[in-house]
């Protein structure tokens, strides 16, 4: 299923979008899309089937904003130098485990929302990312096999980072990711059932019309079970949570000087495989 939430910020709605792409509404029988959703077997087999038998109504939503497709995040982790083209482009050794950081929830936007850039920003840069959302409460999982077990569901986000805050202002990466508007996610969740291998999908991103990303998950050093099984050793993932998996080679950071980096008016569009589109434009925090 592609579940999402569409409205004014703040007051989004769960809403489904079926195979022939109608927008549904699910607000009676979801109060929204989010953990406590995607924890629910039969919650989540009452809209599958009522989408199969077409009792969902028509949503009409033709000029209303996408929102984040995922409510009440508890936390977003983040893989750091996941695929080996991107630690080629940027001179770093591959990691001997994954590399951890968090973005706050509150970084989260639609898919189609602005993104701000910091003030006094001099290398705000573009990682287009498949985002992973837990569906079962993870801890200490024992194989990447079990990991793959506890995903939920997968999205496309897009990991805007800093640079300068992250690598040259001292001391972790958390700096360069936090800044508000820094997460764009969506359009969709799409559950798990409908992504039989996150291992071979492609991921692409543009800025101003000119393919900047173009990469595929089957590039990844640890890949999405193995991630969550890691990471699962050192807290607990519960159901709502994100993992961004890391990006593709392309960044502006690996690019020759002088590096292009996004400045407000930019547009950035990227994709992720069956997982839907976003677009931004740039603007000035």
């Amino acid at each position: 299923m592609k579940l999402l939430r569409v409205g004014t910020v703040g007051a989004e709605r769960p809403a489904l979008l079926d195979q022939h792409g109608t927008l549904r509404d699910l607000a009676g029988l979801a109060p929204d899309i989010d953990g406590a959703l995607l924890a629910d077997p039969s919650a989540l087999a009452r809209i599958r089937d009522a989408a199969a038998a077409g009792e969902l109504p028509v949503l009409d939503a033709e000029d209303s904003r996408i929102g984040p497709p995922l409510g009440r995040i508890g936390k977003i982790v983040c893989i750091g130098l996941n695929y080996h083209d991107h630690a080629a482009e940027t001179g770093a050794q591959i990691p001997v485990e994954p590399i951890v950081f968090f973005k706050a929830p509150d970084t989260v936007v639609g898919p189609d929302d602005n993104v701000l850039v910091p003030r006094g920003s001099v290398k705000t840069d573009w990682e287009v990312e498949l985002a992973v959302v837990i569906g079962r409460t993870a801890r200490y999982l024992d194989s990447a096999e079990d990991g793959l077990a506890h995903v939920g569901g997968y999205a496309v986000a897009h990991d805007v980072s800093e640079r300068e805050f992250q690598i040259e202002r001292g001391g972790t990466w958390d700096k360069g990711k936090n800044c508000e508007t820094f997460n764009p996610l969506g359009p969709w969740l799409v559950t798990a059932d409908e992504v039989p291998d996150p291992q071979a999908l492609s991921l692409k991103l543009w800025v101003n019309g000119e393919l900047k990303q173009s990469g595929t998950t089957a590039d990844q050093i640890f890949p999405v079970g193995e991630v969550v099984r890691y990471v699962s050793q050192f807290m607990t993932l519960y159901p709502g949570d994100v993992i961004n998996t890391g990006t593709p080679a392309g960044v502006a950071m690996g690019q020759p000087d002088p590096k292009p980096y996004l400045r407000s008016g930019d547009v950035v569009e990227l994709e992720v495989e069956g997982l839907g589109r976003q677009r931004q434009e740039l603007k000035d925090a």
